[in-house]
């Protein structure tokens, strides 16, 4: 995908901070793996030129949504990835994406380095992230993804977030909260564009039960079966109807080929942030495009960092579905950027001004940092 015309002179890292960050939820957030009540992450900054780049870090505390941890990830990012790039010069952040090459998986942890220098390489040149990535409009569609709680109170949610505007409502499922919820839920709201996520709860024995789904008009089922099996999700599809879309499986745009060629994806979520960074999103996205294969951008609880570069990435092309870069006062009573993210009749407006168009709140994120370590050339 083309990029717009611009050249200047390499960039030279040199500094970084790399802080632990918590932030509270204002409500707990459910799915089939456990309840999170606060959001723990690493927040990075790439210094260079006087500019600064940011970027935050999408794994959990624990693996269990893929096998990084917020643990692991500080310490390679301090003892391996930071000082990879420290004293460096890289004329584009595809250069910085190929010097984590040998490295193997950690696509997270690499996704925090590579983001913060494409945010700091579009400071460089003035322009917004979408321009330099090759996107456009002013704003992107969006949905909720709904956590597991009661019917009734679930019943309540859909409809308050319907009334706000929303395009798409997911609702988060495991086996004995499925059909029944599906049943209610589509009873008080026919026409509503709904999906549902899994978080991988199901495997092929459960067949029978996911093939009920299809009466409930679902755009997808994401991510039914395991977080490493394309292969029983390609069988899956043969059984059911309703589209299947991948999450957890796909971390690499080899990952998103082969689902593509065997039919276990006719969905696919893209989160920048799971899959090493802008520069294999944009692969991605550019190969479910050929294949004419609709995709949207995933959230996971992100601040104001890490959901500005989803709102960016969304205005490509083929993120042709409503993405899950919701409001960000559903989750903080308060973020740590200076500017509001929030949807607009169920769209949300792309920042604006150079990189990822949102700052720090240099006094909350104080406050909200767990620890903070200084790099220097």
């Amino acid at each position: 995908m083309p990029t717009p015309a611009a050249t200047r002179a390499p960039l030279r890292i040199d500094g970084a901070t790399l802080r632990l960050v918590r932030l509270p939820l204002v409500t707990p957030f459910t799915i089939a793996t456990g309840t999170l009540t606060e959001k723990v992450f690493p927040l990075l900054t790439l210094r260079a030129d006087g500019l600064e780049g940011h970027a935050e870090g999408v794994m959990d505390p624990l693996p269990d949504y893929l096998e990084e941890t917020v643990a692991g990830a500080m310490d390679l990012l301090a003892t391996a990835l930071i000082p990879q790039v420290l004293g460096q010069r890289f004329a584009h952040p595809e250069s910085l994406a190929r010097r984590f090459a040998p490295w193997r998986a950690n696509f997270m942890a690499r996704a925090t380095v590579e983001m913060a220098f494409w945010d700091l390489w579009a400071k460089s040149l003035d322009l917004p992230l979408q321009a330099v990535l090759g996107g456009e409009g002013d704003a992107v569609d969006v949905g909720v993804s709904l956590g597991i709680g009661p019917v009734a109170g679930t019943l309540d949610r859909v409809a308050a977030h319907l009334a706000q505007g929303y395009r798409r409502i997911k609702l988060k499922v495991k086996p004995g909260h499925d059909i029944g919820l599906l049943q209610a839920v589509r009873k008080d709201f026919p026409d509503a564009h709904l999906t549902v996520d899994a978080n991988c709860c199901y495997t092929l024995a459960d067949s029978d039960l996911i093939r009920r789904m299809d009466e409930f008009a679902l755009d997808y089922i994401e991510q039914p079966l395991a977080w490493d099996d394309i292969h029983d999700h390609a069988t899956l599809q043969q059984r059911i109807r309703t589209p299947l879309c991948l999450d957890e499986c796909i971390r690499t745009v080899d990952h998103a080929r082969k689902a593509l060629q065997t039919d276990a994806a006719r969905v696919v979520n893209i989160k920048v942030g799971r899959s090493g960074g802008h520069t294999a999103a944009r692969q991605i996205h550019d190969l479910c495009q050929a294949w004419q294969v609709p995709v949207w951008c995933g959230g996971m609880l992100e601040s104001g960092i890490g959901r500005a570069h989803n709102i960016h990435l969304s205005t490509l092309p083929n993120f042709t579905k409503p993405g899950d870069t919701s409001s960000a006062s559903r989750y903080f009573s308060r973020d740590i950027v200076e500017e509001k993210l929030e949807c607009v009749n169920g769209r949300m407006p792309v920042p604006r001004g150079p990189g990822i168009g949102v700052t720090l709140d240099l006094d909350y994120l104080k406050s909200a940092t767990l620890s903070a370590q200084d790099f220097t050339v």
